[in-house]
C-alpha cells in the first residue's frame, strides 16, 4: 500500500437514525463534535435522517420522513409560480 494516502482517524463511530432513534456502531473517519454512550462506552456520534432501519426499500413500508420541513419550504417557495 502507498503511504500517506490513508486516513489516520479511522475509529469506531456511533451512527444514530434520527427518525427512529436506532443506533449502530461501525468504523468511520467522519468528523463530529458530539458523543454518545453505548453500553457504557463513549463514541463519536454522527446523526442521520434515514438509514437501513427506516428506509422504505429495506423496511418494505412506505413512510414520509420530513424532519426538516423541506416539503413545506418547497411549497412556499414555489407557490408564487402556481397559476
Amino acid at each position: 500500500m502507498r503511504k500517506g494516502i490513508h486516513p489516520e482517524n479511522y475509529r469506531i463511530v456511533a451512527f444514530k437514525d434520527m427518525s427512529n432513534d436506532d443506533v449502530f456502531l461501525t468504523k468511520s473517519t467522519a468528523n463530529t463534535n458530539e458523543t454518545l454512550e453505548v453500553d457504557g462506552v463513549e463514541y463519536p456520534l454522527v446523526k442521520m435522517e434515514i438509514s437501513r432501519t427506516s428506509h422504505p426499500f429495506y423496511t418494505g413500508k412506505s413512510k414520509l420522513v420530513d424532519t426538516a420541513g423541506r416539503i413545506d419550504k418547497f411549497k412556499t417557495k414555489y407557490a408564487k409560480f402556481k397559476k
